[in-house]
């Protein structure tokens, strides 16, 4: 087997392949094709609706047993029953075993939904039961507290005074004197108001709560319901309650007057209560056997399922022709894996008597962008890919992004201690990636989990920055010898001053600097510089990426008219900067007695007020700007016109061509026009361009260019202000927390050390590791996507995805 192309670097070299199947084995041929997952097929039928190609019965046969499985899994998680996980067998499943797979389906559909309904009918009827039991009692505790108090007349009760309602004399009363039922409680408000409106205050109305909820099968709920009676003249006004609880979704029960008659109504519901819980516990029980039964092989029926729709939905792209017996199929596949395919089939095609034909067909179609990918790579790219797909066999940025992403992230967040809490995390999340990838992950931890390299490497980075910072949880270490000495004998009072030994600290900032009083101006200035210079290295060197694209494409107008003039204006510009603080940081300023000059300044003159120089840097420092200037400003002319001009000659050259075409005598004229018809259909994303629209183009591109030299290297300040913010917070949370917790002795001190620690590691983990991680993760990627991307990154291209069945149920099961 052939070792495959890295395919990092540049997107993977694609050919297009155009198979011939016979219709017999089309379908195993699809579904080995499937387990292969190189090809990504071209639609053939992309004018054909999609309810008129050949394969939709099979798809809507298909369709409908995932409807199954979808009521299967619903029930599944309405009883926390979990479907079983299984190792997939990769044999091609015969077309009998799929058939079967669909009868069995129905069969267990018809069944399931049988006894569901059968238990929902008698969760129903329990709730009917359960309810009237309530309403009687409810009407017979009524009607007994009445008993012994009889209530005055008054605007409240006045119409009771028409009835007996002593429990002993058990008077014959009309069932319909009163209405009884139940309400959901949330409705008990409105259903007063409405009455006592509609009535004008013509009722007496009771309710009581009921003492527990109420199962609702319908809405799998429990409802706090109340029962209530209500009181009133006429049949009519009956009429009339009756309609306003029904509409507030009221159940209403028909509950004797007579006592005697309640006992006897309240026995039988009783009794029917008990008979039901019985029939009920069985039928659930037998639902549940059932669908626990069902859950053991959802999965593995599922995913047989998902793979036979794909295979159908993948031969719906291919061109289908009935007479010749002939699928006719198209598509993309990676240069060095065509011998796997081939290999693959003909080990297919040994045990049949019409083998599958392979061509490799010349195209001038662009091909989609395949960048091989392992665990460690593919969140770098999938970053990548969230900006744009790259233009086919472009240079990828998923590459130097690997270390120029987390590096970035570090000099942002550069501490020892929270760069080893984000890469304790991760190695977690490394270590158990086997045990994690099986489990279900929600959408928070499954970014966690999918970018788990890109979090150890931040964190581990973040160490590096952190030991060059000397700073961990805002504290510096005193590693080795410092380079400062301060006096051993000094006034109370005096100011003190360290002396410089000759000697520099080995790696990384000095302690000494740490609780100085000049120690923020110092790092504040020596980390506003290096992003300066950081931000000149990542943009230079993404710069350079142009060049291998342009010379990669053969386009060395690109490269006299775009590449040479923007080096020149950048470096002239903005690596003069880069040099100069370079060069000022290695001059001994105490030493030569000078003060250093402000090169921000220096640069705003250097436009302003080109040959002067208030503050020089070194001799001969006009003459050096003055002639870098001016490269800069012959650069701005030469990408406005060069390119342009050297299109609109070759724009002429194809005018004079055609028009000799046009003098060619009719046949040959039809041959030209034919020809050209063909590449027309052949290349789908053929676009022409006018003259004036590509002097539109340059002028936009030339505009940006040069404005963005400057947008996006004073956007490298960002990581100068969050490494700046980040330890300065970190040592807020220190002084304001753990840091009082010192100074206390005895039991106190303990509680306080103890009290005061698990806040400060809560307050660093939530707000400066979480939080503040996020805030230059972001920043970061806004550093890769623009000003890094912008300098090479064409995009448009279109992403390589081939038919295959990995993962067809990640968002199913």
């Amino acid at each position: 087997m052939p070792e495959k192309e890295e395919a990092m670097f540049r997107s993977a070299d694609m050919s297009l392949v155009q198979l011939y199947v016979p219709t017999d084995v089309a379908r195993d041929i699809i579904y080995k094709i499937g387990q292969l997952n190189i090809i990504q097929f071209r639609d053939l039928n992309s004018k054909v609706n999609e309810f008129q190609r050949s394969f939709v019965k099979e798809l809507r046969r298909l369709d409908n047993v995932e409807r199954q499985y979808n009521l299967f899994k619903r029930e599944l998680v309405l009883r926390n029953i979990d479907i079983a996980s299984f190792p997939y067998d990769m044999n091609i499943p015969q077309q009998t075993d799929i058939d079967e797979l669909l009868e069995n389906s129905q069969l267990l559909e018809d069944r399931v939904v049988q006894l569901k309904d059968s238990v929902e009918t008698l969760y129903d009827n329990q709730k009917y039961l359960k309810q009237f039991r309530y309403t009687i009692q409810s009407v017979d505790n009524f009607f007994a507290s009445q008993s012994d108090d009889v209530p005055a007349a008054g605007a409240e009760t006045a119409l009771l005074s028409q009835y007996d309602i002593g429990r002993a004399e058990d008077h014959v009363r009309s069932a319909s004197s009163f209405i009884s039922g139940v309400i959901n409680r949330d409705k008990v408000a409105a259903l007063q108001q409405i009455l006592w409106r509609v009535l004008r205050g013509n009722l007496y109305y009771h309710s009581e709560e009921l003492p527990e909820s109420i199962y609702d099968a319908k809405h799998n709920t429990y409802v706090d319901k109340n029962s209530f009676i209500i009181f009133s003249h006429g049949s009519i006004i009956h009429d009339r309650i009756k309609k306003i609880c029904e509409s507030l979704d009221a159940d209403l029960y028909d509950v004797d007057t007579l006592s005697s008659r309640r006992v006897e109504q309240l026995l039988e519901v009783n009794s029917k209560l008990t008979d039901l819980s019985t029939v009920l516990v069985e039928s659930e029980n037998a639902l549940s056997s059932e669908l626990i039964a069902i859950s053991r092989d959802l999965g593995k029926w599922w995913e047989i399922l998902a793979r036979e729709k794909a295979v159908y939905q993948a031969m719906n792209r291919c061109d289908y022709d009935g007479s010749r017996k002939t699928l006719i199929a198209e598509g993309w596949v990676p240069t060095d894996s065509i011998s796997d395919l081939t290999s693959s089939i003909q080990a297919y095609d040994q045990s049949q008597s019409i083998p599958t034909i392979i061509n490799i067909l010349d195209t001038n179609k662009t091909p989609p962008t395949f960048a091989r990918t392992n665990k460690f790579t593919y969140a770098f790219q999938s970053i990548c890919d969230a900006y744009g797909v790259g233009k086919y066999q472009e240079i990828n940025p998923g590459l130097p992004t690997i270390i120029t992403f987390p590096f970035m992230f570090a000099i942002m967040f550069g501490d020892l201690g929270h760069g080893f809490i984000v890469a304790l995390a991760a190695g977690t999340l490394v270590w158990n990636e086997k045990k994690l990838a099986t489990i279900k992950r929600d959408e928070i931890f499954d970014m966690a989990y999918t970018g788990r390299y890109i979090l150890l490497l931040m964190g581990l980075f973040s160490m590096y920055t952190g030991f060059i910072y000397n700073d961990i949880f805002s504290k510096s270490m005193n590693l080795f010898t410092s380079g400062w000495e301060w006096p051993e004998k000094f006034a109370i009072g005096e100011t003190l001053h360290a002396k410089y030994s000759g000697s520099p600290y080995i790696f990384g900032l000095d302690p000494a600097w740490h609780g100085t009083e000049n120690a923020l101006l110092f790092s504040n200035s020596y980390k506003m510089k290096l992003s300066i210079l950081m931000g000149y290295i990542h943009m230079t060197y993404s710069y350079f990426f142009s060049l291998f694209n342009y010379r990669y494409f053969n386009s060395m107008i690109d490269i006299v008219g775009n590449f040479i003039p923007g080096l020149l204006f950048m470096q002239g510009i903005f690596g003069y900067l880069s040099l100069c603080i370079v060069y000022k940081w290695t001059v001994n300023w105490f030493a030569i007695q000078k003060q250093p000059p402000g090169l921000l300044n220096m640069l705003i003159s250097m436009f302003l007020s080109p040959g002067t120089v208030a503050e020089p840097l070194y001799s001969g420092q006009a003459t050096v700007q003055l002639f870098l200037l001016t490269i800069a400003l012959i650069c701005v002319p030469w990408l406005l016109l060069v390119k342009p001009l050297y299109l609109k000659r070759q724009l002429d050259r194809e005018a004079a061509a055609n028009a000799q075409y046009s003098q060619l005598p009719n046949d040959d004229l039809e041959d030209v026009h034919h020809d050209a018809d063909a590449g027309d259909d052949d290349d789908e994303d053929h676009e022409e361009h006018g003259f004036g629209d590509i002097v539109i183009h340059q002028v936009i591109h030339t505009i940006e260019f040069c404005l963005n030299c400057v947008s996006h290297t004073a956007s490298y300040l960002r990581l100068w202000a969050l490494s700046l913010a980040h330890a300065q917070l970190s040592t807020v949370l220190w002084s304001m927390t753990i840091g009082n917790a010192f100074g206390s002795t005895g039991i106190v001190g303990v509680f306080a050390i103890v009290f005061l620690f698990a806040m400060w590691f809560t307050l660093t983990v939530c707000i400066l590791v979480v939080m503040e991680g996020t805030s230059a993760m972001l920043h970061s990627l806004r550093l890769h996507w623009v000003e890094s991307m912008s300098k090479y990154f064409e995009g448009g291209g279109v992403l390589y995805e081939p038919f295959g069945f990995k993962g067809l149920l990640d968002n199913v099961l």
